[in-house]
């Protein structure tokens, strides 16, 4: 099993930054890749941004490519996103997913456990 608690969230103005973290605890050793998605009023859960946290690989969804950036701390057991220049259309409730795959996918499917969530607003 993985827990995953994600903090970070909160109301922001367009232009603004906001870093989300992601704490892992139990068997992380089995899921190299860790990923945020999130979740807008109404819509479904989409795919944001994903690492292999154990050789850096990333990926991210085009909208927030240049803007957000997903890194980790191995030795806190932490994956970040940062999220600058934040948009409107990023308001959602985010959340951190762990996957057994070594491909940072943006499969929805690929990811077994799941955080709580957090919720970002971002006004205009």
């Amino acid at each position: 099993q993985v827990q995953l608690v994600e903090s970070g969230g909160g109301l922001v103005q367009a232009g603004g930054s906001l870093r989300l973290s992601c704490a892992a605890s139990g068997r992380t050793f089995s899921t190299p890749t860790m990923g945020w998605f999130r979740q807008a009023p109404g819509k479904e859960r989409k795919f944001v941004a994903a690492m292999n946290w154990r050789d850096g690989y990333t990926n991210y969804v085009d909208s927030v490519k240049g803007r957000f950036t997903i890194s980790r701390d191995n030795a806190e057991n932490t994956v970040y996103l940062q999220m600058n220049s934040l948009k409107p259309d990023d308001t959602g409730v985010y959340y951190c997913a762990a996957a057994f795959v070594t491909d940072p996918t943006s499969r929805y499917a690929s990811y077994t456990y799941w955080g709580q969530g957090t919720q970002v607003t971002v006004s205009s």
